[in-house]
């Protein structure tokens, strides 16, 4: 598919989805600056990273900085204290690596960082609600994309950011690193062997997701003098800051600047922990089943959602989901902690190995071995040259840097980063609504039920919204 002018796709899809009528005049074609000039695919990709909490910190930043031919050149946060030691992250990281340090510039505001021409590339690490314009804005100038799973926060905002990737040509890679041989070679593993038949004819997959209790103090607060909040609730509606709602602020050891923060328990920025590893999980479930570009047809669930406190996104649920080809779709946390694969002919079941991502993950579950089966000959079974392999992708992050220099589809695409948020968001809604639903995966709407389907987008709070997007706003 040939790259899109401004003008052309402000003309289809994203203001058709977002319910906008803007009527731009001509404007240039928008190319990665990765494709040619100084920063072509053969010299340094250069990378901004956009969040720099908890998961830059222990995960982006040290597996993008470790591959050759790839440099950190600049830090954004809305947390001054963030960024300042972001940028001494990155600053130490090449000292102790014996290479000249590059000039890590500062942000604060990441259309900053991303109208920078030198830029070629950014990693978006910021809470869910702050997924979609970034992304988007960064894809308007040019730069590939890295970010961090769920998605998007809505199904709508999915759709539209998935279609403007798509045009745009973006090199973009998700967050799902399961899909990836380091750290957990079994994933692949599994989802290979379910889908040549080694179970059998497959009927259920079994998926073991957490909840999150209940708990956070309310009490409005100052806003700390490092924090932009206005900027950090972005498209939100504005409530008072309290700490239990954002990150933590601490300093002084033992305490900790980056442990888990508490907007992963709120529904005005999370989905809670449906998404949180849900985007994991049923990414994982959705490659086994060979369902990656689609959802279910009917889906029901229920819920317990906290009555009192900050914290208000679900603990205790159970999601039942029915997909064209035959396979139910079970998570619960009821389940052990990863995916089962069950089948005419068995079982397999995958999970997670070593240590958490961070170190305030959840526990994985893990058990006596990462992959099981009820026989031992399925897991000793090859996949002959003739069957289906799937992507081979060393590790998230290098497969994304070798795709920009390749232009090649990544192992974790814009499309499937969709796909498996989308099934995790229209659970939740089933959860809030606790009724069957029937889901129409074309059109990603939902059947004659009007109520659930106003719940597939949110207000957008200006000016942090789609229609202050200065890279949108051409006069007529």
């Amino acid at each position: 598919m040939g790259r899109l002018t401004r003008r052309e796709y402000l003309k289809t899809s994203l203001f058709g989805a977002a319910g906008l009528a803007f009527t731009p005049k001509a404007a240039p074609t928008i190319v990665p600056s990765t494709v040619f000039g100084p920063n072509a695919p053969s010299n340094t990709i250069n990378v901004g990273q956009i969040g720099t909490g908890r998961i830059a910190r222990a995960h982006d930043l040290p597996l993008t900085m470790q591959n050759a031919g790839v440099r950190v050149t600049a830090v954004c946060d809305v947390d001054k204290l963030r960024a300042a030691e972001g940028k001494e992250l990155v600053e130490q990281y090449y000292a102790r690596a014996n290479t000249s340090a590059p000039d890590v510039r500062l942000y604060y505001d990441y259309r900053e960082l991303v109208s920078q021409p030198d830029i070629d590339a950014v990693i978006i690490s910021t809470p869910d609600h702050q997924h979609f314009l970034p992304a988007l804005e960064a894809a308007l100038a040019g730069k590939d994309i890295y970010m961090q799973k769920p998605f998007s926060l809505t199904v709508q905002e999915g759709r539209i950011l998935s279609d403007l990737l798509h045009r745009m040509g973006t090199v973009f890679q998700v967050g799902s690193q399961q899909r990836s041989i380091d750290p957990w070679p079994h994933f692949k593993r599994a989802c290979e062997l379910a889908r040549n038949g080694r179970v059998g004819t497959l009927h259920t997959v079994q998926v073991g997701l957490p909840g999150d209790p209940p708990g956070g103090d309310p009490t409005p607060m100052p806003v700390p003098e490092n924090l932009d909040y206005d900027m950090w609730l972005g498209t939100t509606p504005e409530v008072p800051y309290t700490l239990d709602r954002v990150h933590p602020q601490e300093r002084i050891p033992p305490a900790s600047g980056y442990s888990r923060p508490g907007w992963l328990r709120c529904e005005q920025f999370s989905a809670g922990m449906i998404t949180g590893w849900g985007a994991h999980h049923v990414d994982t479930a959705h490659w086994g089943m060979g369902t990656e570009f689609t959802g279910p047809v009917e889906l029901e669930a229920t819920a317990e959602f906290a009555s009192g406190g900050l914290w208000d996104v679900h603990g205790d649920f159970n999601v039942e989901a029915k997909y064209a080809n035959g396979v139910t779709m079970l998570i619960s946390g009821a389940f052990p902690n990863g995916v089962r694969f069950e089948g005419s002919d068995g079982w397999i079941f995958v999970t997670r190995s070593g240590p958490p991502v961070t170190g305030s993950d959840p526990s994985s579950g893990q058990q006596a071995s990462p992959i099981q089966a009820s026989d031992p000959a399925i897991l000793e079974s090859e996949i002959g040259p003739d069957e289906l392999h799937l992507y081979e992708s060393p590790e998230q992050h290098q497969n994304w840097i070798e795709c920009i220099r390749s232009r090649r589809t990544t192992v974790a695409p814009v499309e499937v980063a969709h796909r498996s948020t989308s099934m995790c968001l229209i659970s939740h809604i089933a959860m809030k609504l606790d009724r069957p639903l029937r889901w129409d995966a074309i059109n990603e709407r939902f059947h004659d039920d009007d109520e659930a389907n106003a719940m597939l987008s949110r207000p957008q709070r200006f000016p942090y919204s789609l229609e202050a997007v200065k890279a949108l706003r051409v006069e007529d």
